[in-house]
């Protein structure tokens, strides 16, 4: 969340930079600045009356010793006190509505973020390879699903719904040896700690890297809204140190982690659906990193170079993209895309969002590390996809086809899947 202390003194910075997003969230700065001089004004009077009450209760102690009447005295240590816990109330009150307020309202945007209104006006950064060049008839991944046999969405809505993919024989070899690829690829080469998180997260969790309450409707939520299946790694591995203080010589930390992810998508009505594209469970290696404040946008450049390399490793064409203010994610401050070509589909996939979030998140987990003159910070934190599933199976699948049907394996992941085609 943004530090109440930086609204209070330049709201008129904030609601700036707030407005380059074009949704509105200016227009929430005049009421947490309300609501944020009730809640002072509120602490002072509280201070005021147990600043009294302890006056007066020396007073009583005084008046007893020498054997005065201090009836009068103890009726207004009474009513100070009754008078004491209303005030607690009416600040506790106050308390919880500027922070939930504050929650909903998205991070700045980074001044250097290209300026935009939508996804068509993120600039692109840089490419890397060519686009692979076919002698024949070019097949999308659902027609090079069937023809071997690498998944079947039929079945898998039988058992699930519609949304959800059943990965078969060499299919599903293919996504394994995928995974693994990309865990020993961002532990052994990239200095990463691998970590092996747990798939349900509380309630706390999603608020600290900012999943809610904005977007409540796209998790899979159950026990009232207590627990969450993970929609991405960077819950639970970010979360790790919540509510801790590290030590300044511990940063940065890295970890890469697998999960599968789980996302209703209840906001994605008319997108792409077909195939294995857009589903509601797919897999997932996620980089995180916490580093200091100084070295946050150096780390930023290096996490999206990690995530890069799986594709330049398994030889496939893709683009980065910066995106613009208004399509930056609610708690970023400055995002790469990173989109791998689609043969078959004869378009761009994003297979990695490699964001920096500054210390909106840190603020929200009550994160933070100790100066070595002992003074705590707010850390920043980090986190990009390296990559996600199933789009780059696709996009693997796609850009490999042979002419005579099969799909030949990068060099790179041969060991994992154990032969060198799919037929």
């Amino acid at each position: 969340m943004l530090d109440i202390r930086l609204i209070r003194e330049k709201p008129d910075f904030v609601r700036s930079r707030l407005a380059t997003r074009g949704s509105g969230e200016e227009q929430k700065i005049d009421e947490v600045l309300a609501v944020d001089a009730e809640r002072r004004k509120l602490e002072t009077a509280l201070q005021q009356f147990n600043a009294d009450r302890k006056r007066l209760s020396k007073e009583v102690g005084v008046a007893r010793s020498r054997g005065d009447d201090c009836a009068e005295v103890e009726e207004r240590v009474r009513k100070i006190g009754d008078e004491i816990a209303e005030l607690v109330r009416q600040t506790a009150a106050a308390e919880e509505q500027q922070r939930d307020l504050l929650l909903n309202i998205p991070n700045l945007p980074h001044p250097g973020a290209p300026v935009g209104k939508t996804a068509a006006e993120n600039p692109v950064v840089r490419t890397w390879g060519e686009k692979p060049r076919f002698s024949g008839p070019v097949l999308d991944h659902i027609a090079l699903g069937a023809k071997l046999q690498l998944f079947d969405t039929e079945r898998a809505t039988k058992l699930s719904g519609s949304g959800f993919i059943c990965f078969t024989g060499a299919g599903a070899r293919l996504e394994r040896a995928l995974i693994q690829f990309m865990l020993d690829l961002h532990s052994r080469e990239h200095g990463y700690l691998e970590v092996s998180p747990p798939f349900l997260v509380r309630r706390d969790c999603m608020i600290g890297t900012t999943q809610l309450p904005k977007f409540e409707e796209d998790m899979y939520g159950f026990e009232d809204g207590a627990m969450f299946l993970a929609p991405t790694a960077e819950v639970p591995v970010t979360n790790l140190h919540r509510e801790e203080i590290l030590a300044a010589s511990e940063l940065p930390k890295k970890y890469v982690a697998y999960t599968p992810c789980f996302r209703r998508e209840a906001g994605s009505a008319g997108r792409e659906t077909r195939g294995i594209i857009r589903v509601h469970q797919f897999d997932k290696v996620e980089l995180v990193r916490i580093t200091r404040p100084e070295d946050s946008y150096a780390e930023h450049e290096a996490l999206t170079a990690d995530a890069e390399r799986v594709l330049q490793s398994l030889g496939l064409h893709y683009r980065v993209i910066e995106l613009c203010t208004g399509d930056v994610g609610f708690g970023s401050a400055k995002t790469y895309d990173l989109e791998v070509w689609s043969p078959g589909q004869n378009t761009y996939l994003e297979v990695s969002s490699c964001s920096n979030f500054e210390d909106f998140q840190a603020r929200r987990m009550n994160l933070r590390f100790k100066e070595a003159e002992g003074k705590n910070r707010f850390p920043h934190t980090l986190n990009g996809s390296g990559t996600a599933l199933p789009r780059l199976f696709a996009a693997l699948v796609e850009a490999y086809q042979q002419a005579d049907g099969s799909v030949r394996v990068p060099e790179k992941l041969q060991a994992y899947f154990g032969a060198k085609e799919i037929r």
